[in-house]
């Protein structure tokens, strides 16, 4: 692992390491910028050599032009590139599971409170699959501000978050590009209601008006995986799920910018504990009752899905920082719905972390040996938890699992007998009964489903260029919802070049974050300098039509390739053929 410059300082003060500057990152190599950057080895240069992997077209048109524009600039600069189409599984697998890359382009799922950072930066999960930290960060001056922002609230986390942003735009382990709109379609004729609430939870689907008899809901999604997997801790097939969202209860669901209670019937919260008492005669889809022990059991086997059996932790791939914001969890009564959860947390982290999808023990705890494919071992402490499809699932959610056919259909049936249909229980219920979803590679595809009446709505967001063409009626219209994920560039700062801050300080100046929302995204995204949404971003990294870290090299997506190479002669050589040179 290379180890964050900013650490090696000795004397240098916290706030001089976060400066957001290339002042500031002179500061955090204790103003030895130019001797860092030139010591790269010792053998004989060769030809700097990059892997660019991106997603098929197919599955993100978006990703992949960005992914062409930074291979152009490299070569334009004298690197040799190769650019590595994958579809969505094998992409994730290389990239959050076996770290083996050197750049990636694409979308980061993130989330609407900015402690996502602490599980994307954290070094305890440099060595960790899934989206905890894959570019390999190592460094104890953030590590101390992402701990210390989880116990915080206000001005004081705001402080301390803003500390985390200055050292992500000096170090650039990733390079935030843009934040793309979120836009579905949905038909109007047969259910009414969308829009209440965000359609990437279950409340966007529950509570809808049923217009017509038949009480099916006919949905498009543009990728196959959750026809594929359908476990909700799996990297290679969880992003940002709606279908786990469905299957699956939580104790807190998303209403917005708040968290409503759903599983809880009652919270209370005190200053280091929370104590959550669950609704009464809450069922499994196979018809056992969840009890608190399930919930202390799934904030446990997030932390380790070997529950200790295997002498090594094998952390969930997903959901891995929200099960280690308890530090203990006691059920309490012999009626087993409370339970008092121990934390140092501040409430917004703790919010966040009641949001995980439960889990059965009576399924899950059967998991924990180590896997195995065909008697061939797994790597060393990986548990069956991580690897199985998980299907049919079994989950306490507002629909439960009926049918598949991979890589065409999944069918969800109303769980007859979920909470929210409790007269005494006023939440949203699922008003369908049953959920018909069809694969539709591209966003073109889906969009001609939902206008012809073959589907009521796409789940998944539709790419920019097909919905300009989009017109709305009476019966079919646009449905436009916030957004918090971003595209973004990943960096391997575990190996050369780019565990170098100034070849990927470098390297992100050849993209012109204005061009990608105007071109490639058609005018359907932000331009964005961090990862977290405008409400947390401070002023001085606020984007103002450039980045003010990282300015393109250029201007309306030409680069000026001259500035451009002087900039690399700052760490590399040039050959007499005009070949960037780097040392192996």
């Amino acid at each position: 692992m290379a180890l964050d410059p900013s650490d090696t300082t000795g004397g240098v003060g916290r706030r001089a390491l976060l400066a957001g500057t290339a002042a500031g990152l002179a500061a955090t190599t204790g103003g030895c910028t130019r001797r860092f950057r030139n010591v790269t080895g010792r053998d004989a240069p060769e030809q700097l050599s990059v892997t660019i992997a991106t997603l098929v077209d197919d599955y993100d048109r978006n990703a992949i032009r960005i992914a062409k524009r930074l291979a152009e600039h490299l070569e334009a600069v004298g690197a040799d590139v190769t650019l590595e189409t994958l579809p969505p599984v094998e992409l994730f697998r290389r990239v959050l599971i076996n770290t083996d890359f050197d750049v990636y382009v694409g979308r980061h799922p993130a989330d609407r409170d900015p402690d996502f950072l602490y599980e994307a930066l954290h070094s305890v999960y440099a060595d960790e699959p899934g989206w905890q930290n894959p570019f390999g960060v190592t460094s104890m001056s953030l590590d101390d501000h992402l701990e210390t922002q989880r116990t915080l609230e206000g001005a004081d986390r705001r402080e301390e978050l803003t500390a985390v942003l200055d050292w992500l735009a000096a170090e650039q382990p990733l390079t935030p590009l843009c934040r793309p709109d979120e836009v579905r379609l949905v038909r109007t004729d047969r259910f009414d209601g969308w829009g209440q609430n965000h359609p990437v939870t279950r409340l966007g689907y529950l509570g809808l008006e049923a217009l017509t008899g038949d009480g099916e809901l006919r949905a498009v999604l543009t990728e196959t995986r959750p026809t594929q997997n359908l476990n909700p801790l799996s990297a290679e097939y969880r992003n940002r799920s709606t279908v786990v969202s469905l299957l699956y209860d939580s104790i807190l669901v998303s209403d917005g910018d708040d968290a409503v209670p759903w599983l809880a019937e009652s919270i209370d919260r005190g200053d280091s504990s929370v104590t959550v008492t669950l609704r009464e005669d809450v069922r499994w889809h196979d018809g056992r009752t969840l009890t608190a022990d399930d919930v202390a059991f799934t904030y446990r086997f997030l932390a380790d899905t070997s529950l200790e059996e295997n002498g090594i932790p094998s952390p969930s791939p997903q959901y891995r920082g929200l099960g280690t914001v308890f530090d203990s969890i006691d059920v309490e009564g012999d009626s087993r719905r409370t339970l008092r959860l121990e934390t140092e947390c501040g409430p917004d982290v703790t919010t966040r972390a009641l949001t995980v999808p439960i889990l059965p023990e009576h399924v899950w705890a059967d998991r924990t040996d180590e896997a195995s494919f065909g008697g061939i071992a797994s790597a060393t402490g990986t548990t069956d938890a991580v690897v199985t499809d998980n299907v049919p699932p079994v989950g306490s959610g507002p629909f439960a699992f009926e049918d598949r056919t991979e890589r065409e259909r999944l069918v969800l049936e109303r769980f007859s007998d979920h909470f929210t249909l409790r007269p005494d229980v006023s939440l949203p219920e699922p008003t369908a009964e049953t959920v018909r979803i069809r694969i539709e590679p591209r966003s073109e595809g889906a969009i001609e489903r939902v206008e012809r009446g073959d589907a009521d709505a796409t789940i998944s967001t539709l790419e920019a260029a097909p919905v300009a063409e989009v017109s709305e009626s009476a019966d079919v219209r646009l449905l436009e919802s916030p957004s918090w994920t971003f595209y973004h560039v990943g960096f391997n700062v575990r190996n050369a070049p780019f565990s170098n801050p100034y070849v990927r300080r470098t390297v992100a100046r050849l993209l012109d974050k204005a061009w990608i929302a105007s071109e490639v995204f058609g005018g359907g995204a932000t331009p964005v300098s961090t990862p977290v949404t405008d409400d947390w971003v401070p002023d001085h990294l606020e984007w103002d039509g450039t980045d003010p870290e990282v300015p393109f090299f250029g201007t309306d997506g030409d680069l000026e390739v001259e500035t451009a190479r002087d900039a690399f002669e700052e760490t590399f050589t040039y050959d007499e053929e005009g070949r960037l040179l780097a040392r192996n």
